[in-house]
């Protein structure tokens, strides 16, 4: 007869299995973590199966420059070519709280003028979260699979097939989409985007299996309704800037993108934020050098690893 395997030991918070989340120093994070716990608990009073759950589900951010590129429609499609079916689909207004709650153990690697750009546009409209499940039982859990065909952060590291590579090679920060690493990361980001209604909702709706693919379309129109279409290539973003600036300050046409930025910032010059943020996200630093993540995600290979050496320990 075999057991689940032991979370790692906590005397801050719940436990934390290692099912959910593979490094040990997360689990200890997250039981403490309230975010976490508010969810984990929720769920626990809806079914006996909270692993078998969060190991089935993964979601989806798709964050507001995905909405002003139109870009939702697109997500949706993909995800069901790529054999996920929506079994849940809500509105989320990413706040500057809401920002450093997401990503609480990673931006510390964050540079003063990524925090600065990602104000600018996270803000400006509200975002849609998907809840979705695979049509099989992926061999490592859904949200790690999901991750690593959304594909990377790096625009230039994108490959064809990967849904940011079909969304936009825009620039490190307009990226569109975003995926919670592990189950342990689905559960939390959940209560970081919702409330307990919240919760429920999406919660249910996954539970009872059924396809909310239109309630996804239905949301995307309202946004789209909500909110102006732009364009979030780089070379027109910049003509714009120069011309903003210019009739500010006379400066050289010569002049490169990010002095043109930063001199618009020391002038204090009104700037369109969609365009500060597609000229910035590109000519500045988005990352602290020589840092790593306080936490991150495991990939799938980390994942196969990690499985393989809880089945030993169980037989």
């Amino acid at each position: 007869m075999t057991t689940r395997p032991r979370p790692a030991e906590t005397r801050h918070g719940i436990p934390v299995s290692p099912l959910l989340a593979c490094h040990p120093d997360k689990q200890r994070l997250y039981g403490a973590d309230t975010y976490y716990q508010e969810s984990y608990e929720q769920l626990a009073a809806l079914t006996d199966d909270v692993i078998g759950f969060a190991h089935r589900h993964a979601a989806v951010l798709l964050k507001p420059d995905a909405v002003v590129a139109r870009r939702l429609y697109a997500a949706v499609e993909w995800l069901t070519e790529h054999g996920y079916r929506i079994v849940g689909a809500a509105v989320t207004r990413l706040t500057r709280t809401m920002i450093r709650s997401l990503w609480y153990f990673q931006w510390n690697l964050a540079t003063p003028c990524r925090r600065r750009l990602a104000a600018l546009f996270l803000e400006d409209a509200d975002a849609l979260v998907l809840l979705v499940r695979p049509g099989h039982d992926p061999e490592v859990p859904a949200s790690v699979e999901l991750t690593r065909l959304k594909g990377p952060t790096d625009p230039d590291a994108r490959r064809p097939g990967q849904l940011r590579h079909l969304l936009g090679r825009y620039s490190y920060l307009l990226n569109l989409a975003h995926t919670p690493d592990e189950p342990a990361d689905v559960l939390r980001e959940l209560a970081v985007h919702f409330d307990e209604a919240g919760r429920h909702r999406l919660f249910s709706c996954a539970l009872a299996e059924e396809d909310r693919t239109a309630d996804a379309l239905e949301l995307a129109d309202r946004l789209y309704a909500a909110t102006k279409p732009r364009e979030l290539d780089f070379e027109p973003a910049v003509e714009r800037l120069r011309d903003v600036v210019s009739r500010h300050l006379g400066v050289d046409p010569a002049a490169t993108p990010r002095s043109l930025l930063e001199s618009a910032w020391e002038h204090g010059i009104d700037l369109d934020p969609w365009d500060t943020v597609i000229v910035g996200s590109t000519v500045l630093p988005m990352r602290q050098p020589h840092r790593v993540p306080v936490l991150d995600g495991a990939g799938v290979d980390t994942w196969r690893r990690h499985l393989d050496a809880i089945r030993t320990t169980l037989t």
